[in-house]
């Protein structure tokens, strides 16, 4: 029985899209969490989840860096960007930092039928072509670099974009203030970077501005069914 993970803030969403997936995905265990921290301690209570549907625009995923925390805490884990925003470009750069599939929210119910399955037996879409433009190069070598971090040190990472002090940083996490300091100083040399403020800019490169706030589904939609 696959077990899927729904990550919405919005309720009436997340109601309407777990019932879309309960209509196409036989036997389905639906779980659902309402911001990115609650996801994490939900994958962390059930590591063996199958398949995350992860929207990209949440208090607390700073854009695409939600998906490379997830990616990196749970690589097991197949995750599914869901988002009003399905400008080609996001959906390329999803793929690049991981993602196994993008769905927009206008997706109808046979789409989005034909995603989760194929996620589900094993089929993951082409990765993206080869970098051609400058940012494409930029986004495959941050993603290469960020790759290099561990989960932990991820945590630490976007804590000091938020502009916690490393006292700060070692409370949230629970964890020595000494402890911070040499996470950082890995960070820095992997991220090939020489402050925090240098950290912050790298990690604003992850952010995508949030379009207005996509209507509920109608019935040609993922609540089609």
């Amino acid at each position: 029985m696959p077990r899927i993970l729904i990550v919405d803030d919005h309720p009436l969403f997340r109601l309407a899209l777990a019932q879309a997936v309960r209509n196409v995905v036989d036997a389905a265990e639906v779980v659902e969490a309402d911001g990115f921290e609650a996801a994490m301690a939900q994958l962390r209570a059930q590591p063996d989840t199958d398949l995350v549907l992860l929207d990209l625009h949440m208090p607390g995923s700073h854009g695409l860096m939600g998906l490379v925390t997830l990616r990196s805490a749970f690589p097991a884990v197949a995750v599914v960007m869901v988002s009003a925003h399905d400008d080609p470009n996001v959906v390329h750069r999803a793929l690049t930092y991981g993602a196994a599939g993008f769905v927009p929210k206008r997706t109808g119910l046979d789409d989005l039928q034909g995603v989760l399955r194929a996620i589900l037996d094993g089929e993951l879409p082409a990765p993206p072509p080869a970098a051609t433009t400058a940012d494409d190069l930029q986004d495959r070598a941050l993603a290469a670099r960020l790759a290099t971090l561990s989960p932990q040190q991820l945590r630490v990472l976007v804590l000091v974009a938020e502009g916690l002090l490393n006292k700060q940083i070692a409370d949230r996490l629970g964890i020595q203030e000494r402890t911070v300091k040499a996470h950082l100083t890995a960070i820095f040399e992997r991220l090939g970077v020489r402050n925090r403020t240098q950290a912050s800019l790298l990690l604003g490169a992850l952010s995508i501005s949030d379009p207005a706030r996509f209507p509920l589904p109608d019935d040609t939609s993922i609540t089609a069914g």
